[in-house]
């Protein structure tokens, strides 16, 4: 009698043959295994220590919010950096995928802006109801924006380019709008005068911030190799400069920063406005990016305008 291939070599027939040989292998098998779930065998029976563990048995995540992703934001960038936020290590940080925070914000710059507005909400607007003279009022309210930024150096260099709307920035020019009104500033002029005076604050936030935590030795290195350049420059090449030396370098930032918003405002006060603000403007004027663009004419209309009428 032909034995099955899976008997091998010296499997001969027990008893009645290999299926008799067969069954009793099933058997034993069976008894095995039964055997195991009666006794709790672990050796084949317990899950592997590694294995996923069941959603289950898990404590359930704390739902996503635009407010909890923008905190965790926060919290980041001030131990990391804001050049280390990227949507993937925030996504880590709040155990989910990347894609899930896209639900919240659009973009990275959104969520800079975002992130920015929280942090104005540490400006101290305080002086805006105080005592006192407007101008010494407003610089204090100016100053303090610029310390904000100052402590978050890639934040302050984001702010630049960030289109701002929330409720701490509209806060800070509401303050502001009220200090300048409250100064005389014509209502036409301050609407053009509150965008210089925070782009000049910003601006010197970001050229002054170390650019990443723990950078100060090479940005003091960059301050001594300026000064020996204007120190060391040659007056027959460049004359003004030599001549005027170190005091391109003098005063104090705070110095420095309160006398430009001086300048501002007084420029602000003589400066003739352009005639587009002779009138109060009916509508919101379209984003000067976009109308710059649309001003523009396209290739094709171009290549239109180059053909001949009476082709």
């Amino acid at each position: 009698m032909e034995m099955p291939p899976w008997l091998g070599p010296g499997s001969a027939p027990v008893r009645g043959g290999w299926h008799e040989r067969r069954a009793t292998n099933a058997f034993v098998a069976n008894a095995f295994v039964t055997n195991a779930f009666a006794n709790g065998y672990d050796g084949a029976m317990t899950a592997h220590p590694t294995a996923p563990r069941s959603r289950r048995e898990r404590p359930a995540k704390p739902a996503l919010t635009r407010e909890g992703i923008i905190a965790t934001t926060v919290e980041l960038m001030r131990a990391e950096g804001l050049e280390r936020v990227t949507m993937r290590r925030l996504a880590k940080e709040l155990d989910t995928g990347p894609a899930s925070l896209y639900v919240y914000v659009r973009n990275m710059a959104e969520l800079h802006a975002a992130v920015l507005d929280e942090l104005l909400g540490e400006v101290d607007l305080s002086p805006a109801g105080a005592d006192g003279d407007w101008h010494d009022r407003l610089v204090r309210i100016l100053t303090s924006y610029t310390s904000v930024l100052f402590e978050y150096p890639g934040l302050a260099q984001s702010a630049l380019v960030a289109r701002l709307f929330g409720k701490h920035y509209l806060n800070l020019v509401e303050a502001l709008l009220a200090l300048l009104d409250e100064g005389g500033i014509e209502p036409d002029r301050a609407a053009w005068l509150i965008d210089l005076l925070l782009q000049f604050a910003t601006a010197t936030a970001a050229e002054h911030a170390h650019r990443t935590p723990g950078d100060t030795p090479q940005s003091e290195d960059d301050w001594r190799a300026l000064a020996s350049v204007v120190r060391d420059v040659s007056p027959r090449t460049h004359p003004h400069i030599a001549a005027l030396g170190p005091r391109l370098l003098s005063g104090s930032p705070q110095d420095r920063l309160a006398w430009g918003f001086d300048v501002l405002l007084a420029g602000a006060r003589h400066t003739p406005l352009p005639e587009v603000l002779s009138s109060s403007p009916a509508d919101f004027p379209e984003d000067p990016a976009v109308a710059s663009e649309a001003s523009e004419p396209s290739e094709a209309s171009e290549a239109k305008s180059r053909v001949d009428p009476g082709d």
